[in-house]
């Protein structure tokens, strides 16, 4: 009988660390990892308390030596700011791992379980998980510094207009949240005929400007004035200005027109209604359905006036009415409007009803008009009215009334419109008491005009309930839900108001 001998293995043997005595794989300290612990810290050198800097203004902090960032709590910016905090004490050390430890939000801590490795003795490699713990300070940044002190500023835009209303600046203040130009400005302050936006750089002022030569019609004029000059390193510091003046008209303004820019329009009548201004002055002769749009240019080129504001509109009543079809324009005619109705119309003031003086009248509003209803329009032929151009026309050619708005009952309309727009926070100064008028007005102007509302951002009011009934249907244009937008608001998740991430 033959015996098989299995192959012969190797097997590794224990030894004894030499310090404890406990049997241990070999290596090449001959001690155990609780003792090699006890003779060699590896995280030696390594700051376990580090100091964050944190502006609580704006929310960033601070990347040394001027850097402010902008990083969520327990994001990877954080993450690697930190690192960077205690890079320099890592250099001895591999980093092997890094991750957030949970904290109080309001704690003002930060910890971060660091794992590291480090060869120690006889070439034995140790690796070690411990904590560090960055302590949030608070610091002002430069930033905040020149907002606080609302005096410092390196550029200003003065935007203007001379004109009573308002409406191109409701309309300007949309267009300006909408494209989140206002969050740069240091501070916006509204005054009389104007609003001035006030900037840390000249760059951010250029911006602006840029952004409202392309919106609404303006020119433009700059001013720089120098604060201080350092003769060693040639280096000046300058205080910009920026004018931006807009044209004199707003929406539902009575126009005369220059007979050259009239002819240069297509032949249109001299005494034009403005619709709408958005970066050009949009104009309709109320007599042809004629529309034309005149630029920044072509106004300062060939100005014109106002003949009269909103608090000279009077109300009249229609007591006929009669659509004109087939109207035939003269050669050179332009572009006639497609939106709009020609008609014929006899209407009353409502403060002469006692009396039979009626006015006839060409009106664009053929489409909305019936026999009965309100309407909106300034009376010429019991007005004093001192303008170039009117003054030299044909007293024929001039309209005893100019029809400008079919006129719907304010309080209904307030109390259904469940929308609402936001607003600048800004400094008022000398406001008017007309103001809120002429709000309602700007927010009317939005409902009836689609292409008006197209750049603006129309939020749904949650906390206002419309009151719907048969009797307060009168026929006034509204703003459908699919065109609204949910207005976000931040909260946790016991549905209260989300709290700041730092406070004392």
């Amino acid at each position: 009988m033959e015996y098989m001998q299995a192959p012969a293995t190797s097997s590794q043997g224990n030894i004894l660390c030499c310090t404890c005595g406990v049997p241990i794989p070999p290596n090449p300290a001959n001690m155990c990892v609780a003792c090699l612990r006890t003779q060699v810290d590896i995280s030696e050198g390594i700051p376990k308390q580090v100091t964050v800097h944190f502006c609580k203004q704006c929310e960033r902090y601070l990347q040394p030596p001027t850097t402010w960032m902008q990083c969520a709590l327990e994001s990877r910016e954080l993450l690697a700011l930190c690192l960077k905090k205690i890079k320099s004490s890592m250099t001895k050390v591999r980093l092997i791992d890094a991750g957030f430890l949970w904290t109080e939000p309001h704690s003002k801590r930060i910890k971060m379980k660091l794992t590291v490795q480090k060869e120690v003795m006889n070439g034995a490699i140790l690796q070690q998980v411990f904590v560090v713990e960055f302590v949030i300070q608070s610091q002002m940044c430069d930033d905040c510094h020149r907002v606080e002190a609302k005096d410092f500023w390196k550029a200003v835009v003065q935007v203007r207009q001379k004109t009573v209303h308002k409406k191109t600046f409701y309309y300007l203040e949309q267009l300006i949240l909408k494209h989140k130009l206002h969050q740069n400005a240091l501070n916006i302050k509204e005054i009389h005929e104007g609003i001035d936006f006030y900037y840390a750089s000249k760059q951010h002022a250029q911006k602006m400007v840029d952004f409202l030569q392309c919106t609404v019609p303006c020119r433009s004029k700059t001013s720089q004035r120098l604060i201080s000059h350092d003769i060693h390193s040639n280096t000046y510091n300058y205080k910009s200005t920026f004018s931006m003046e807009i044209v004199p008209i707003c929406k539902d303004n009575v126009v005369c027109l220059s007979p050259r820019l009239a002819q240069s329009l297509g032949n249109m009548g001299q005494v034009c209604v403005c619709v709408r201004v958005t970066s050009t002055i949009h104009l309709i002769d109320p007599n042809t359905l004629q529309i034309a749009e005149v630029d920044g240019n072509t106004y300062w080129r060939n100005p014109f006036n106002s003949l009269c504001n909103p608090r000279q509109l009077e109300e009249f009543i229609v007591m006929d009415t009669d659509i004109i079809r087939d109207q035939k324009l003269g050669a050179g005619a332009g572009l006639r409007s497609n939106k709009h109705t020609l008609a014929e119309v006899w209407v009353q003031k409502t403060s002469e009803m006692d009396t039979s003086q009626q006015y006839h009248c060409r009106t664009f509003l053929g489409h909305l008009l019936n026999i009965g209803d309100l309407v909106q329009g300034f009376d010429f032929a019991n007005s004093n009215i001192n303008d170039e151009y009117l003054n030299k026309m044909n007293p024929h050619h001039v309209p005893d009334v100019v029809l400008i708005k079919k006129s719907y009952d304010r309080s209904r309309r307030v109390k259904r419109r469940n929308w609402k727009l936001q607003e600048m926070s800004r400094d008022r100064d000398g406001m008017d008491t007309d103001d809120e008028r002429q709000y309602q007005d700007f927010l009317e102007d939005l409902e009836e005009d689609e292409n008006l509302r197209k750049n603006v951002n129309i939020y749904r009011d949650a906390s206002k309930i419309p009151v719907e009934s048969d009797t307060d249907d009168d026929g006034a244009p509204r703003i459908s839900l699919m065109e609204m937008l949910e207005e976000l608001s931040l909260s946790d998740a016991t549905g209260g108001e989300g709290a700041d991430m730092m406070t004392d």
